[in-house]
């Protein structure tokens, strides 16, 4: 009975690098299936904002003014009546207007129309005015960016901002973003309360794990720094070239 010779030296490194290979395909794989999840979860986001905006709203909206003529149309004997019909229009107008924001933070029409930047302007002011923030944002000029690396900027500002919001009892919070070395830094800083980064991540909370498998389909990194009473600072650094 023969054994098989044991492998040279360079048959053993030709198996390895063979081996390697096959590795980094199947992460190229991987990360090109992930963002495709990506694409198809932004797709629907898109359509289920264009319905509530174009069918419920406008339903809602039909709804408001028909109310709001029949109130009109009534005699004056029947105020109690015109009472609940006013009511009614109120509770209208807060739903629609409940519809139309769910709608913008589903997909906020202003991302595709006109780009990352306006849109983070808009999330900044809106998140800020809701919950009584100051948040500034600091764009520098940056090169083109396709539709991806928008959507995945925008996201973890989106997802970085709640949780400030949330958690982190801040006053201020900038948001900046600034190319270096072919590469987009996202920094979002805050003054707030803080917390201790290694079990955050480790405990998979505040969206953190969400924020790094994003950046990670992108050749991505993650950087968190924080600790109680000093505030946070999430950078979030991703290849221009993310292939």
């Amino acid at each position: 009975m023969t054994r098989d010779a044991p492998p040279t030296p360079a048959e053993a490194q030709m198996r390895y690098q063979q081996l390697l290979q096959r590795l980094e395909a199947n992460e190229r794989e991987f990360h090109r299936l992930g963002r495709s999840v990506l694409r198809v979860q932004e797709d629907e986001r898109r359509r289920l904002a264009r319905d509530l905006h174009d069918g419920i709203g406008q339903n809602l909206t039909a709804l408001k003014h028909r109310l709001a003529q029949i109130g009109d149309a009534l005699p004056e004997e029947l105020k109690a009546l015109r009472a609940s019909l006013d009511d009614a229009v109120t509770l209208c107008s807060d739903t629609l207007d409940d519809t139309r924001q769910l709608s913008r933070l589903l997909r906020p029409p202003i991302l595709d129309d006109l780009g990352l930047e306006p849109a983070l302007r808009w999330l900044a002011r809106s998140l800020g005015e809701a919950a009584g923030i100051a948040i500034a944002v600091e764009i520098e000029p940056t090169p083109s960016l396709d539709g991806e690396l928008q959507t995945l900027l925008f996201r973890i500002t989106q997802e970085a901002l709640n949780n400030v919001v949330k958690h982190a009892g801040a006053h201020s919070v900038l948001v900046h973003l600034v190319e270096r070395g072919g590469r987009l830094q996202l920094q979002i800083v805050d003054d707030g309360c803080g917390f201790d980064p290694g079990r955050a991540q480790a405990a998979g909370g505040m969206g953190l794990g969400g924020i790094r498998e994003r950046l990670q389909l992108f050749n991505g990194q993650l950087e968190l720094r924080s600790a109680a009473g000093h505030g946070t600072r999430l950078r979030a650094l991703v290849p221009l070239d993310s292939r």
